[in-house]
């Protein structure tokens, strides 16, 4: 058993494919299923079923791959400790939130690359938003991610960045664009476009009418914040978001929302982050807390 042969099996249960493993890892496929072969036979079991449908962990392989995450995190340890005076090295891999316009995340990473130019950056969103984040970090797929649930995650690093107030978002003909102000309360009884489940700003404006006594139907679900606005403007339904989110969309308006509703946005990562990542915390720090 190596450590090349572990990062098969992290790779591969994270691709749910051995094409995309074997590319994500620069590896010959045959490379790697002779690999993922030759750790199966050592181990005395299958470690992932193969069918038509793709390719699924067994129950062995499940806790092999919590245990293969671990090692090769502490390997990256042990050869940060024996390299902590030279330059930063290895790979950051980043979970971020696609319609954060305001804050220029290009110009973020373009700053880390120029203090840190040998560490590689992995960025990329979750389709099921703060909550898949959250356990990509938890299980060691992502080093670092952006987080807005309203609840702290206790076995997390959390570094809170930024807090947004929500507002409303309007189609420009609806009756209430009128008002400078809108109420909970005026948008009960209307259809609504918000982020799917999970996402950390509905699951806050969820809990915000709920403490209100308040229901409301939601027919349209995203999994892209940003284009939320763009519905609005179709007619689809009322939407209220954290202004830090909003991209401005024609048709559309913005009105402030009466009741004090806010969302955090913070980054996390798991307890013990290498050092490049310790630096990526410190630069979004930095760069946007207190927006």
């Amino acid at each position: 058993m190596d450590t090349r042969q572990l990062e098969y099996v992290v790779a591969i249960a994270d691709e749910r494919s051995f094409t995309r493993a074997a590319e994500r890892v620069f590896a010959a496929q045959s490379t790697v299923s002779a690999g993922i072969r030759g750790l199966e036979r050592e181990l005395g079991a299958p470690l992932f079923e193969r069918d038509a449908h793709g390719v699924r962990l067994t129950d062995v392989g499940e806790a092999v791959v919590a245990e293969a995450r671990a090692t090769l995190q502490s390997v990256e340890r042990m050869r940060e400790l024996a390299d902590r005076q030279g330059p930063l090295r290895g790979t950051v891999r980043v979970g971020i939130f696609t319609n954060l316009t305001t804050i220029d995340l290009p110009g973020v990473m373009g700053e880390f690359h120029r203090r840190h130019p040998e560490v590689d950056l992995r960025l990329g969103p979750s389709p099921s938003g703060s909550t898949g984040l959250v356990e990509d970090v938890r299980q060691g797929r992502l080093d670092i991610a952006f987080h807005g649930l309203p609840d702290p995650v206790s076995d997390l690093l959390t570094h809170p960045l930024a807090d947004s107030p929500y507002v409303v978002v309007l189609p420009e003909a609806h009756p209430l664009a009128r008002k400078r102000s809108v109420s909970l309360a005026d948008l009960a009884d209307e259809t609504w476009v918000d982020a799917r489940s999970g996402f950390g700003n509905r699951v806050t404006l969820d809990r915000a009418l709920a403490a209100r006594g308040l229901t409301r139907r939601v027919p349209t679900e995203l999994s892209d914040l940003g284009e939320i606005p763009r519905f609005v403007a179709a007619g689809l339904g009322v939407a209220a978001l954290p202004e830090l989110t909003v991209i401005p969309a024609p048709g559309a308006v913005v009105r402030a929302l009466r009741e004090p509703v806010a969302w955090r946005l913070s980054a996390i990562a798991r307890r013990r982050p290498g050092r490049a990542a310790e630096a990526m915390l410190a630069l979004l720090e930095e760069r946007i807390s207190g927006l």
